[in-house]
């Protein structure tokens, strides 16, 4: 009696801080049940066995700041069915794409002693500006359960039931005072996709995009309410600078400002 082939699930490391990884890790129960759907043919972040590809799915993890991370994405690409990026890093660049702003060779001259070995790319790029990409995960780090809902939908052939609208919407469900109505502090929440439970309104902070920016986010407006809060432009820089600073819409605003 034949038995099914399970798919093979891959996972890739670029360059970031390996949390998205450890958010698959902690899935603890969940896990299990997606062990137990899919064959993990090479996750080194969980094991040094490794299975030969072609995989069936494929999840990226970093951005791309090296010429050998460049070509090595394209390689992933040719041996993957379906290839998922998680995570600020591997979506928009991540918080290294901070780089993007200056000239990466005035850090490697203060950071390394010796500058002359360090071969990297100007600029720090999301994964899909590289390779065609299936779906876009975005956190940082990601949500394990958005994590367990897009391997099943991939599995399964279906639309990923990802929101893509803003974290506003969560406030609203949890019952959260607006912090920037009600207390005039700078907040991200209209701009940035839902994921996090909206965690830090929940403390009377406003929101930093963890997330990066939603659907269709009129950050020109944000920025113009962030004035009439009288926040300095350079600090209206720095906000949408964060996790997500290379994200195209929030790229657009910050640098809208710094002119």
């Amino acid at each position: 009696m034949s038995t099914k082939k399970k798919p093979k699930l891959a996972v890739w490391k670029f360059a970031s801080c390996d949390g998205c990884q450890l958010s698959l890790l902690d899935c603890e129960d969940e896990l299990l049940a997606v062990a137990g759907e899919v064959h993990i043919a090479n996750f080194p972040e969980a094991s040094r066995a490794v299975v030969r590809g072609p995989y069936d799915i494929s999840l990226v993890e970093g951005s791309i700041t090296t010429p050998h991370d460049a070509e090595r994405i394209h390689k992933i690409r040719r041996v993957s069915k379906s290839l998922i990026t998680i995570g600020a890093c591997a979506t928009a660049g991540g918080i290294q794409s901070l780089r993007n702003f200056k000239d990466v060779r005035d850090f490697i001259s203060i950071v390394y002693a010796s500058p002359q070995f360090i071969d990297t790319l100007n600029k720090s790029t999301a994964i899909s500006d590289h390779v065609t990409v299936d779906f876009e995960l975005r956190g940082c780090p990601i949500n394990k359960y958005q994590l367990v809902e897009l391997i099943n939908a991939t599995l399964n052939g279906r639309k990923p039931n990802i929101p893509t609208y803003s974290v506003c919407v969560e406030c609203k469900r949890k019952g959260i005072v607006c912090v920037m109505v009600a207390a005039g502090t700078p907040c991200l929440g209209p701009v940035t996709q839902a994921g996090c439970g909206a965690l830090c309104p929940s403390y009377n902070r406003g929101c930093y995009s963890c997330f990066g920016p939603k659907e269709t986010p009129n950050t020109t407006s944000l920025g113009a309410w962030f004035e009439h809060l009288n926040v300095p432009k350079d600090d209206i820089v720095r906000a949408f600078r964060g996790f997500n600073a290379y994200a195209e819409p929030f790229r657009k605003e910050s640098e809208a400002y710094e002119k």
